[in-house]
């Protein structure tokens, strides 16, 4: 009997250890990485059952789950214009609480809802909406510790699409692209007290999240604004390296990647930048950059939201137009191209999960697909609808938010609802 309570513990032990939350823009290291195991290996139908759904408005942010709870912002437009912060059980979907503030949008393109994710770091939920709407939340049940009005205290320079980059928590600071005026295109406060620490960059804000890498001993934020591609230093804010670079519309909004002490970007009109950093982050050369003619005519990787995942010394991204391709590493040149992932369409979007030797991916149509890629091909393994599309953010109809991949389940919101979904391994299975 002795022995039959040890196994039992040592089961559910392991399966507590590899249960992961997912707090933050891509994950807890916002490298859109899923260690958990006991995860099924392919779909049973087409059609993926929802544990739970429940209602909410508009918006592009992706979900985050922490401590049983699950976190979103949305939109709504009456009676009044408000943007919501909302907070529900990881279980059952049952609302815990809600936030809800006025939030006029002005001369802001795709108006659908707020953009960045909510930030759950040591009790605390942080939510930053499109209009530069600063909260610190408790995280239990939503009492407002701190607020800043940003677009008002730093006079943003606001872009197109307004603000988009999920903040970066670094210690006791968390790290904001916002655009503002006065060399505050960066800034960084105390996430306690909401107390600025230090400001850099004349920049104009894109939306892509910075990112936080180290070596040796030096931490670095690397920032992909619409003019630069750069590392500071998370203490002061000042430049380490910066690689100028005017991107077309703005468009730098895929994530910042790191590969084998490089960083890689991909944007829409602009094409692709690899740079290799140096022995402690601190230094950065450029190794290749390439764009086509046109967004038609493109070269390399034309990516518009989606972050390229890098396996095994090739690149795998989503161009322009829904083409899923593979570059070479090292030169940028194209090994295959493949457009079956997604159909055909200006901006078509995959967002890449990977999961061991297995690339799991979200589609723009709903879809979740199980996939091997390799220099050989795009392999489908599996594929069953999780969403239906909505036509707020585009009249074709997309889901463009990046799920959440916590605890054995998948977390998605289209512009109506959000669901919740079982991805654990059945038993016997």
């Amino acid at each position: 009997m002795r022995k039959f309570m040890l196994i039992i513990f040592l089961l559910y032990s392991s399966t507590w250890l590899v249960a992961q939350d997912w707090p933050d823009w891509r994950g807890a290291n916002r490298d859109g990485v899923w260690n958990e195991t006991g995860i099924i290996e392919k779909f049973d139908s087409e059609v993926i059952k929802q544990k739970w759904s429940v209602p909410i408005g508009s918006g592009y942010s992706g979900p985050t789950v922490s401590k049983g709870k699950v976190y979103v912002t949305d939109r709504q437009e009456k009676p009044n214009q408000v943007e919501r912060v909302l907070c529900f059980d990881e279980e059952t979907g049952k609302q815990i609480w809600e936030f809800k503030y006025d939030c006029e949008y002005t001369g802001v393109g795709y108006p659908a809802g707020p953009r960045a994710s909510v930030v759950i770091n040591n009790g605390k939920a942080y939510s930053l909406g499109t209009m530069g709407n600063l909260f610190c939340f408790d995280a239990e049940n939503g009492k407002v510790i701190w607020k800043k009005d940003l677009n008002k205290e730093y006079e943003i320079r606001m872009p197109i699409w307004g603000i988009a980059a999920t903040p970066l928590i670094v210690e006791e600071k968390i790290i904001l692209q916002i655009s503002g005026s006065n060399n505050a295109c960066v800034v960084a406060l105390n996430k306690n007290s909401g107390k600025e620490i230090w400001r850099n960059l004349e920049d104009i804000a894109a939306y892509s999240a910075p990112i936080l890498i180290h070596k040796n001993g030096k931490r670095v934020v690397v920032v992909w604004t619409e003019d630069s591609l750069c590392g500071l230093n998370t203490e002061t804010g000042k430049i380490f390296w910066s690689h100028p670079w005017k991107v077309g519309s703005g468009m730098s909004i895929a994530t910042p990647v790191l590969y084998e002490d490089h960083i890689f970007v991909s944007c829409f009109y602009s094409g692709s930048l690899l740079v290799k950093l140096g022995s402690d982050y601190t230094t950065s050369e450029k190794v290749w950059q390439r764009s086509g003619e046109s967004e038609r005519k493109t070269d390399a990787l034309h990516c518009v939201m989606n972050t390229p995942v890098i396996i095994d010394g090739y690149i795998y991204g989503v161009d322009s137009y829904g083409e899923l391709r593979c570059l070479e590493f090292a030169t940028g040149d194209r090994v295959w191209e493949d457009q079956t992932a997604v159909n055909r369409n200006r901006w078509a979007n995959i967002h890449f999960i990977q999961k061991e030797d297995k690339t799991w991916m979200f589609n723009e149509h709903g879809e979740l697909i199980i996939s091997e890629l390799s220099p050989n091909g795009f392999k489908e393994i599996s594929r069953a609808k999780l969403i239906e599309p909505t036509k707020k953010q585009l009249p074709r109809g997309v889901t463009w938010t990046h799920p959440a991949f916590a605890n054995k389940h998948v977390f998605v919101r289209n512009d109506k609802e959000l669901i919740c979904a079982d991805l654990s391994k059945k038993y016997g299975n």
